[in-house]
């Protein structure tokens, strides 16, 4: 007989890169390079961007061609963990401080501090989103 599982894991995309979000700013292609090669400890899982208790853990954070993909988990029996499984939080995004950016009809984010990525309900890249949960 097998062990029910102690987690929920799940995997998405917290950033995409170049779309313009519902705030007006814009990710470009390796905004988050040097925060992941130098991020000395792990970036913290938040709900809805609170930043007191983490939710869980990011197991990875890898940019690729399309934006910023996470792979992380929660507690199985855990609130988060159920609103994973049932589909009701489906949105990623991310906490930051921008090192650099370029204003123009929108501020494109060239490179910025990563601080968190969070499970949120309504994310400002309407396609920043959790593809993969088990």
């Amino acid at each position: 007989m097998s062990r029910p599982a102690e987690v929920v894991r799940f995997e998405g995309y917290a950033a995409l890169f170049d779309v313009v979000d519902r705030g007006g700013d814009i990710v470009r292609a390796g905004a988050f390079s040097r925060s992941l090669a130098g991020r000395p400890g792990r970036v913290a899982l938040l709900r809805q961007h609170g930043g007191l208790r983490p939710v869980g853990t990011i197991d990875a954070l890898v940019e690729d061609a399309r934006g910023l993909r996470v792979a992380g988990q929660v507690p199985a029996g855990s609130t988060m963990a159920a609103a994973l499984l049932a589909g009701a939080v489906t949105g990623l995004s991310f906490g930051y401080r921008s090192r650099r950016i370029r204003q123009r009809t929108y501020r494109e984010l060239i490179d910025v501090d990563l601080l968190e990525v969070s499970l949120v309900a309504v994310p400002m890249q309407p396609d920043a989103r959790v593809d993969r949960v088990w």
